[in-house]
């Protein structure tokens, strides 16, 4: 029988013995080591056989996630964490340890029978806005059950928890609000910065952060306050597919105002109902932000999310060589277009280098994407300006031109072509364009639905027996083409990957170009390897990787560009693994600076790939019930008498 003090008092809540009276967010400490007070004796109490016997593990690294949790909590308390709860699942040991034998029903459920009824939950709402809602319900009650719902029907609930209904979601945050997360970050109180993030810990509490100042939202613009759930929503991204640990995480939304009348109106609205604030004002903002986060955190991986297009680039140009940090919608689209792109090319036995690329739209995405073919081809040994004179550029006005410098962002006009070469061709014509380049890839990005039409594939096609044409625009009702129609017009030889879900198309797969493939690797990487800056080579290993990942096969296009969904923490795994070891490469990775919890020995990372995948695998966290330790201490007992 399990013998406990008679007095029992809990007092910290924190994870990391850097920061022992400031964060009030409770986290899973298995990490960390055991708080030391001058004043308090803790024990550690093994609650079942399983925990006694994974106790004695040796852990590889801090972030490791084998063995038990952990936990200082009991009670209501416990239930309440989203991270520690188990809710049925908690075992009669458990329950009897931790003071829940009366706040629960007598059965212990599996964690599978929880699952089966929570999807029943779910099956009974009829719209997905109900649906996100009931998921974020769960989020922040059990992330274990959360995650392993979403995992056991990827395909049905990513576009609950993600794009398409987090839209909606976010344009309603201020009426469905319910429970804050996140750190709210206000513009009119920049000197509060550092202690708004105190409320997440310091140095090693937090892993990767998602920061998004709500312009730029799912292709729906200005939702102000609301960015913070796009924040939420990658993060949740970031553990159901790179196995980044959900309590390690930080989402951040830095309010500036929003320049959207009909939030700024709405009396429920949430956020600063100002004007937008641009300029010098922003900028110091950013930059208070930033250096209070390098001086908090300084491990941690920063994750640019739906900034708006006069931002999001220059924001990435200033911080990129200061920090580890990154823009999912420059580099995470360009990444996950950029693998299909070469897994495609393999398949028809083409050279990445003497490739000609279209890109229809030159926005933020689009040129995100021309920037990683770019730094691919870079990095395969052609000089910028080489890259940059196979790729062409179409905006609203047309092919961008060296005549158009007042009409293009210095972004746009790298990719000028010579306007002398192009006075014989209607250059706002798509078709026109198409058959002067020739293009060996077409990629949309223009939100124009049906820009891909019959005469412009077909005079692709003319010029290219095997056209890689990618309509990437989101929604769907946006997108350029339909897989079925790019299939019909080429006799099946298109090979085609898109910028949403679409079905199947007699036997042929059609891949998604969802960043998801991209991101949570290429971020997971530079989490585990402690990166100081996340490069170009980096970005391009995972690549790499990730087309090597492609289910392709000799002869027959019907399994699609890039893995299935269902295999996303695999892909994430060997993308991450990718990245690491190019971190190591270049002496960017921190990693083995560090030592190994419990011994004075350094950690020493594999450097072949099987064996450095292994050890990735090793941390990333997983959606399961882990035995507990019950983490106590007594005030009667000093450390003078210990």
């Amino acid at each position: 029988m399990l013998k406990l003090p008679k007095k029992l008092v809990v007092t910290k809540y924190y994870s990391s013995v850097t920061n022992k009276n400031l964060s009030s967010v409770t986290r899973d400490n298995t990490f960390m080591s055991t708080p030391q007070c001058d004043d308090t004796h803790y024990h550690k109490i093994p609650i079942g056989k399983d925990a006694a016997r994974l106790q004695k593990q040796k852990k590889i690294t801090r972030l490791s996630v084998d063995g038990p949790i952990e936990c200082p909590m009991e009670g209501f308390q416990l239930l309440n964490s989203p991270l520690f709860n188990k809710g049925s699942a908690f075992t009669l040991e458990e329950r009897k340890a931790f003071g829940l034998e009366g706040l629960l029903p007598p059965q212990v459920n599996t964690l599978d029978e929880q699952v089966e009824r929570a999807y029943k939950q779910l099956c009974y709402l009829k719209t997905p806005l109900a649906q996100n809602d009931f998921m974020t319900s769960m989020r922040v009650q059990n992330k274990v059950l959360f995650f392993e719902l979403v995992r056991r029907h990827i395909r049905q609930l990513v576009p609950i928890i993600y794009t398409p209904t987090e839209g909606d979601a976010i344009a309603a945050y201020s009426h469905r609000f319910r429970k804050p997360e996140g750190v709210f970050l206000d513009i009119t109180e920049p000197d509060s910065i550092d202690d708004r993030l105190a409320a997440y810990g310091e140095d090693k509490d937090v892993d990767y952060i998602v920061v998004s100042d709500g312009e730029g939202i799912l292709g729906i613009g200005d939702q102000g306050i609301g960015g913070v759930r796009i924040a939420i929503s990658k993060l949740a991204l970031m553990t159901l597919c790179g196995g980044v640990h959900p309590g390690r995480v930080m989402p951040v939304a830095l309010d500036v105002g929003t320049n959207n009348k009909e939030l700024a109106r709405d009396e429920l609205y949430m956020g600063n109902r100002f004007s937008r604030i641009r300029g010098k004002q922003y900028d110091e903002f950013v930059d208070k932000f930033i250096k209070a986060l390098k001086k908090r955190f300084p491990s941690a991986v920063l994750h640019f999310e739906d900034f708006g297009v006069t931002t999001a680039r220059p924001l990435l140009e200033r911080y990129r060589n200061e920090l580890a940090c990154f823009n999912d919608d420059i580099q995470g689209t360009g990444a996950v277009v950029m693998a299909s792109f070469i897994a495609a090319l393999k398949h028809t036995n083409r050279d990445l280098l003497e490739s000609k690329v279209l890109v229809y739209g030159a926005g933020s995405a689009g040129l995100g994407i021309a920037d990683q073919i770019v730094n691919h081809m870079v990095t395969h040994g052609l000089t910028p300006e080489e890259a940059r004179s196979k790729i062409y550029l179409m905006d609203r006005k047309g092919l961008i031109l060296d005549n158009m410098q007042n009409d293009s962002n210095p972004a746009q006009f790298l990719f000028a072509k010579p306007s002398s070469e192009w006075s014989d061709v209607n250059t706002e014509s798509l078709v026109d364009v198409v058959s002067r380049v020739e293009p060996t890839c077409l990629i949309g990005c223009s939100t124009q639905a049906g820009a891909f039409n019959k005469a412009v594939v077909e005079t692709m096609y003319k010029h290219n027996n095997r056209p890689i044409i990618f309509p990437l625009s989101n929604p769907t009702r946006l997108h350029e083409a339909v897989p079925e129609d790019l299939l019909k017009w080429t006799n099946y030889d298109a090979l085609v990957a898109t910028g949403s879900p679409f079905p199947p198309v007699n036997g042929y797969r059609i891949s998604e170009n969802n960043n998801c493939f991209s991101f949570p690797g290429i971020g997971l990487g530079a989490v585990l390897s402690r990166a100081k800056v996340i490069s170009d080579k980096m970005i391009s290993a995972a690549v790499d990787q990730l087309a090597d990942l492609s289910p392709l096969k000799p002869g027959d296009s019907k399994p699609g560009l890039l893995p299935p969904l269902e295999e996303i923490n695999d892909t994430s795994a060997k993308v991450a693994t990718a990245v690491i070891l190019q971190a190591l490469e270049e002496g960017s990775a921190r990693i083995e600076d560090e030592t190994i919890p419990g011994s004075d020995e350094k950690v020493k990372v594999p450097r072949d790939f099987d064996s450095c995948l292994e050890w990735v695998r090793k941390q990333m966290w997983k959606p399961e019930y882990r035995p507990l330790v019950k983490v106590e201490h007594d005030p009667e007992v000093h450390t003078h008498q210990i």
